[in-house]
Parts: C-alpha cells; structure tokens; sequence
C-alpha cells in the first residue's frame, strides 16, 4: 500500500507516520508534505499513491484546491479538527473523515475500510470520482445573509454575478452591482458554492457563469473575462495556468 500524507502539522504528521508503521510496516509512505503548493506540484511529477491522508485546513489554504489542480482520482483519508467539512469531504471520494487528536484505532478501521473497498471489486475510481463531483446535492448554498447597515439580508445564489475579496473582507456583488459584506473567506465559499456555475478565476475573484458576457485573449496567454455590468478590471483575469481549467469549466 503506497501512502501520501499532506498534514501541515509536524507533530501530527509525525504521529501519522509512526502509525502507519504499527499498522502496517510494509506500508510504502512516498512523501509527507506539508502545503498546497507543494503537493500540487509533487502530485503532477510523481505516480499517484494507493490512498491519501490529508490535512483539509493547510497553511495555505484548504486542500480542496489540490483536487482542483491536478488529475488525483484517489481514495482520501480526511484529517481535520473540526467536523463541520464532512460534506464538503465526501465530493472528494473520502473513505472516512477522522477527527484529530487521530487515534490509531480510527486510523486502522479507515485504512481497514479502504482494504475492503479495494478487495471487494476492480473498482474504476475515475468514475466514481467524476460521479460524485458533479453530481448535485442540497449541500450548496442557495441563499447569503449580508449585512446593510443595521439590517440583515438576504441574497439568494442565483443573484450573485462574483464575490471579491478585498483587504481580508469578502464582498458579494449582485446582478444589480450592490456590493454586500458576508462572513465567508474565497477558500470556505469554494467548498459551499456549486462547481457547475461558480468559478474561482484567481485569489481575488470567483465569478458565476451567469455573469460573465464574454471572454477574450490576454497578453501571455491569459484570458479576461467581461461581465454583463459592464465590469472589466485586472480582478477578472484569468492566470495562463487556469486557463484550461477554465475552458473545461465553461463548456460543461
């Protein structure tokens, strides 16, 4: 059994390590890495592992992102201090979702679990993984509750146009062109807002398709967006990298 850990924590991930080992001590651990950016990148140069175990709250971010920027189609043991992700996890083919402090009991009936889906069937995980990842479930948001003055709001889903972020607030501007604080950071709002019509274009903007009139070629290879208010700033481009994921995106 070939194994990733992504755990931020050196403690925690040292604790994972050593249990691995008392759990099986032929078990081939690849690599322990402790970031967004550096799994992104180990994971796009090396083979994929058997199975994960993965941190959801990184230092830069929530490893949700990981799934976003690369092919990883892979059973996920979810590690996490809170469990209010579980939801979010299970979009990403979780096995199970352990709560730390993790213990090796929890660890073993994860990775026991993973076995029997393993053995039980030559399970085509690409599928599977596609399946639950665009497959609709009450768990996306229909509906924001901004703050206007001494009034609170609310604004339904369908008339966001994009959320921006700006120095460590994050604002929804609607189709009318309010713009309206809410309490989510861009990461948390990736988790809740459905896939099929919200996009994360950069770190300062996730758009709805809704809203966008049309997109056009950018100097290297990036692209901007132009939105049906009009709106057209250096917030609504595209980076070289995202580009593909986005024409994927778009054409669904």
């Amino acid at each position: 059994m070939r194994v990733l850990i992504i755990e931020d924590e050196a403690v925690a991930a040292h604790r994972l390590q050593l249990m691995l080992k008392d759990y099986d001590a032929s078990v081939d651990l690849l690599a322990c890495l402790d970031s967004i950016e550096e799994s992104v990148a180990w994971l796009q140069q090396h083979e994929h592992p058997d199975v994960m175990l993965l941190d959801i709250q990184l230092a830069d971010g929530f490893s949700f992102e990981i799934f976003k920027r690369t092919s990883y189609q892979k059973p996920v043991i979810f590690t996490t201090a809170y469990n209010e992700y579980a939801l979010d996890a299970f979009r990403y083919f979780s096995v199970d979702y352990l709560l730390k402090p993790v213990s090796f009991d929890a660890l073993k009936a994860a990775l026991d679990k993973y076995k029997f889906i393993t053995n039980a069937a030559h399970t085509d995980y690409a599928s599977i993984f596609k399946a639950l990842k665009n497959f609709p479930t009450d768990q996306y948001k229909e509906r924001f509750l901004a703050k206007i003055g001494q009034r609170l709001i609310f604004i339904k889903t369908s008339e966001v146009a994009y959320f921006r972020a700006e120095d460590k607030v994050t604002y929804i501007i609607d189709k009318q062109g309010n713009k309206l604080p809410v309490d989510y950071t861009l990461e948390k709002l990736e988790t809740v807002l459905d896939p099929r019509y919200f996009f994360r274009l950069n770190r300062k903007v996730i758009v709805s398709i809704d809203s966008i009139a049309q997109v056009k070629p950018y100097h290297n290879s990036r692209l901007m967006l132009y939105l049906k208010d009009g709106n057209k700033s250096d917030d609504m481009i595209i980076s070289r990298e995202r580009v593909p994921e986005f024409r994927q995106w778009a054409e669904q």
